[in-house]
């Protein structure tokens, strides 16, 4: 199974080295990255607003859309693609008062009830995991393909599956119609492959 519709979710790295946005061009590049979202933690406003302008730039120039994580007044700002809530974020009606009609996101952990109420309110895509083990971050939650079988029954809102995606466990995930794979430390923090080397292994 090729990954030719664009099926790539890419989340940035915690720390952003002087080679990421050549990297992030790079990748990009490829054609098969939908969205791109800046995570960063422990970071100033101010310095993820001169970030995100770089990144968005590189977003622009590719055809990606840019996604900003938790920080509604940082997504408005920026005046990128959209915004990615928590569930301990700013709600969905919210956000949506300040954002207009960009793009938002949810996390619904692996709970049919926050899917639905994020339905309900509208949410763009819903965001589920973790699937596998993940380095980037701790999982509190554990998602399996039974409940992206039961999401599918009753939504056509676009699923982006998370947690410690990798060649090996990708296609099944893809399989079970999750429609966009989250993808962070097998891109960055490979310390085998480069970044590029990392996203060509999704084929």
């Amino acid at each position: 199974m090729r990954i030719n519709k664009k099926k790539i979710y890419l989340i940035s790295p915690n720390k952003i080295k002087k080679s990421f946005y050549k990297d992030l061009k790079e990748i990009l590049k490829l054609k098969k990255t939908s969205f791109f979202q800046m995570r960063l933690k422990n970071v100033s406003f101010k310095k993820k607003l001169i970030i995100g302008r770089k990144i968005k730039k590189i977003c622009k120039e590719c055809n990606t859309k840019f996604i900003v994580n938790d920080d509604v007044s940082l997504a408005k700002e920026l005046d990128c693609d959209g915004c990615h809530l928590g569930q301990r974020d700013m709600n969905i009606l919210e956000a949506r008062k300040i954002l207009k009609n960009k793009i938002i996101g949810i996390t619904c952990h692996n709970s049919i009830k926050l899917a639905k109420l994020a339905i309900k309110d509208k949410a763009d895509y819903l965001a589920f995991g973790a699937f596998n083990i993940s380095k980037t971050k701790k999982t509190k939650y554990k998602a399996d393909l039974s409940l992206l079988k039961k999401i599918k029954k009753f939504t056509k809102t676009p699923v982006v599956v998370i947690g410690g995606i990798n060649p090996e466990n990708y296609k099944k995930l893809l399989l079970n119609k999750a429609n966009f794979l989250a993808i962070s430390g097998y891109i960055w923090n490979n310390k085998k492959l480069k970044p590029i080397e990392a996203i060509k292994e999704f084929e």
